[in-house]
């Protein structure tokens, strides 16, 4: 099996030999920040819209930019396979300093490493999933797209616990998001999503999401949910770029609508569908 090319920091090489130092603040201090851009037949879906998310988190995180759209692009094309559904993992931390220390180095160059990977089917795409609601116990910078996940990790694995795919998070009885995703529901018949704040990520599927309810007629709004329209929404999906629109079809132990995706969510999905080949 051929070696899987990644590039790391300045030139592209085998996985296997990608190496940081155990000084990086990625691998010290999770100081860092990253991003995920899907491709589809080796072009790169809504990569504007990926490079202004990137610029926005690194720069609430105070780490320079090391490189231009256009060279973030020209670093990302060789990797991608016209013939294959992948996505680009991006990650810069702060870089390698001589010594751990909580401040800010001087001088020290970004450590950027870039991979790919197949976007592999999901399961529940077809059927949906079962989710959990729980606490958000995050911190505040959750718009910025940092590597420190250990919050949302924390979040995913007690969902898996109790036999679900995904936890869906409430801070002072208001949906944020899923551990791994936006989250959307259909109350009263019109699609609402949370608003974008320092709570939740704001994600670039959630965003074509909106543009497209907006241009097909469907209903929806940006707007505060709380626990108990959720749990009586009619319809609840979950969204990011690797799987898309999932619907959630029990939360909480409880069935939501008649217990399979509903027809908010087919008519999305079908129309999200048709836009990806639309840009092929």
């Amino acid at each position: 099996m051929a070696s899987k090319t990644v590039f790391l920091n300045g030139g592209y090489l085998p996985l296997e030999d990608a190496k940081i130092s155990v000084l990086d603040r990625g691998f010290l201090f999770g100081d860092g920040v990253y991003e995920v851009i899907p491709a589809y037949y080796g072009k790169l879906f809504r990569a504007q819209d990926h490079w202004q998310r990137l610029e926005n988190s690194l720069a609430i995180v105070r780490i320079t930019n090391p490189h231009s759209r256009n060279e973030w692009q020209a670093i990302c094309e060789p990797l991608l396979d016209a013939g294959k559904n992948q996505y680009i993992y991006l990650q810069i931390t702060r870089g390698t300093a001589d010594k751990r220390d909580h401040a800010f180095p001087e001088g020290v160059a970004p450590t950027v490493f870039v991979l790919c990977s197949d976007i592999l089917p999901f399961a529940g795409t077809q059927t949906g999933i079962k989710a959990v609601t729980m606490d958000d116990s995050r911190w505040k910078l959750c718009h910025a797209k940092t590597i420190a996940l250990l919050g949302n990790i924390l979040h995913r694995q007690e969902a898996i616990d109790q036999d679900c795919a995904e936890a869906i998070l409430v801070k002072n009885g208001y949906v944020t998001e899923g551990a791994a995703s936006n989250v959307f529901a259909v109350i009263d018949g019109v699609l609402v999503t949370p608003p974008k704040s320092n709570a939740i990520l704001h994600g670039i599927t959630r965003d074509v999401i909106l543009e497209l309810a907006a241009q097909h007629n469907i209903a929806y709004r940006e707007e505060h949910i709380t626990l108990a329209q959720l749990q009586a929404a009619s319809e609840i999906w979950v969204t990011s770029s690797t799987r898309e629109i999932i619907a959630v079809v029990e939360l909480d132990g409880i069935s939501v609508g008649n217990g399979a995706p509903g027809p908010v969510w087919h008519t999305m999905n079908d129309i999200f569908q048709a836009y990806k080949q639309s840009l092929s």
